[in-house]
């Protein structure tokens, strides 16, 4: 087992000067035990932590480093923005540039505006949709996460049949009430709260591909049937595609699976890995947003200098022929090496992928599938922390989390895919 002994020291260190060490609970390994690498410096698809040791990353930030850690082309970007001065809360050119990328990438989205988060996305675009219609009620998927809002922190298992409760001590009830939960993949229970609620509901918000529950993977035509209630009942679709905006395709889900929202939530790639998020649609819902409507919105860091310039390399970088092609490839290839590795040690395992994104779920028996949060939670935690400490002692990063994604960069190239594969192999074997 390598040595931790300098991130063991800084986690204590940490613990006492921030709740439980860390900025985000995840990343404090309650799920799965033990230390977590304080990491020092990252490169293509590798990190490396405070003792020397070197990791084969999937987390990518969760999400952001697409084109792979530290790319030359990333940091010359982010080098010269940051020598023209970090922020001037004034308008630049680099918001321009970067909303015509995203614009001309997504058919959805006529106009954009920039935030700091996707949490501050959805808020946003959540009082657009209220704003547009006229109406109060969200309905929102059990096991799809919007960010830390209060309206979004409702119980799992609240049901369409019944008005959210909160799941956080802090948030209160009237907040919550005005979310509607229902399961992912359900469109009978989506067309059930439609049905209960006529007229109250003003959006229909839903990760088009799930990917705070594990990874799961959108039904035969779940989405477009999504869209045809939302037409039919007068309701907006809202599509969060903070994780999978520019990383299941070029223009993300709604382009993949041609299914076009109302209004759509962005972050992580279009900012590079820094801070930064958007929410976008239409010209005549768009121009509903203050200065130019109405609904009020306003940050001070939005559009921030550096993040522009992030976004736009990186997306630059992934406007390439064949980059989507070289992300297919590769995450194929390690989704083939852990099938036969299961197959091999004897492991019940479903694994679910969607472009560069894919999760292997510790299933109960052979054959089982996850579809939805109720199967996701049913997965054995247990046997998904040891496989998670044996691929960190072979030096490999996995999200310390049985419902996290695993995300796949530029970076990662046959032999990062193959060393992944053979350290799989000999921590399936141990469970």
């Amino acid at each position: 087992m390598p040595s931790r002994s300098h991130s063991e020291a800084a986690f204590a260190k940490a613990s006492a000067l921030m709740p439980g060490g860390v900025s985000s609970p995840v990343r404090a390994f309650k799920a799965v035990g033990g230390t977590p690498p304080f990491i020092k410096s990252a490169r293509g698809c590798e990190i490396t932590d405070i003792d020397g040791n070197i990791y084969t990353d999937y987390v990518g930030s969760y999400g952001p480093m697409i084109v792979g850690h530290a790319h030359d082309c990333v940091i010359s970007g982010i080098t010269k923005a940051a020598g023209r001065g970090t922020s001037y809360g004034a308008p630049s050119e680099g918001e321009i540039k970067l909303a015509e990328r995203i614009t001309g990438a997504l058919p959805s989205v006529e106009m954009v505006r920039f935030v700091n988060s996707g949490t501050e996305a959805t808020m946003s675009a959540i009082r657009l949709a209220r704003a547009a219609t006229g109406r109060s009620l969200i309905v929102k998927c059990i096991g799809c996460y919007h960010g830390h809002s209060d309206g979004l922190l409702v119980e799992a298992g609240s049901g369409a049949l019944t008005l959210g409760t909160p799941s956080s001590p802090g948030v209160p009830a009237q907040i919550t009430s005005a979310t509607l939960s229902v399961h992912y993949n359900d469109l009978a229970a989506a067309k059930e709260a439609f049905e209960k609620y006529p007229g109250q509901i003003a959006a229909f918000c839903v990760e088009p591909v799930a990917g705070n529950m594990g990874l799961v993977v959108p039904a035969e035509g779940y989405l477009q049937g999504l869209r045809d209630l939302c037409d039919q009942h007068g309701a907006l679709l809202l599509f969060d595609e903070v994780m999978t905006g520019f990383r299941v395709a070029w223009g993300g889900a709604q382009v993949r699976y041609n299914v076009r929202p109302d209004l759509t939530c962005l972050g992580k790639i279009i900012g590079g890995g820094l801070p930064v998020g958007a929410y976008g649609g239409s010209k005549h819902l768009m121009e509903k947003v203050a200065p130019a409507g109405p609904v009020y919105q306003a940050g001070t860091l939005s559009g921030n200098p550096l993040a522009m310039a992030a976004g736009i390399e990186t997306l630059d970088l992934l406007k390439e022929p064949a980059a989507y092609e070289q992300l297919e490839r590769a995450t194929a290839r390690l989704e083939a090496g852990l099938r036969d590795a299961a197959t091999r040690g004897n492991i019940p395992l479903a694994i679910n992928r969607v472009g560069s994104m894919i999760c292997p779920f510790f299933v109960r028996n052979p054959g089982d599938a996850v579809t939805n949060y109720a199967q996701a939670v049913a997965c054995d935690t247990d046997r998904f922390a040891k496989f998670f400490n044996a691929m960190l002692d072979g030096g490999i990063y996995l999200p310390p989390s049985q419902f996290e994604a695993w995300f796949i960069s530029l970076a990662h190239d046959d032999a990062a895919i193959d060393r992944t594969i053979f350290v799989a192999e000999k921590a399936l074997a141990t469970l």
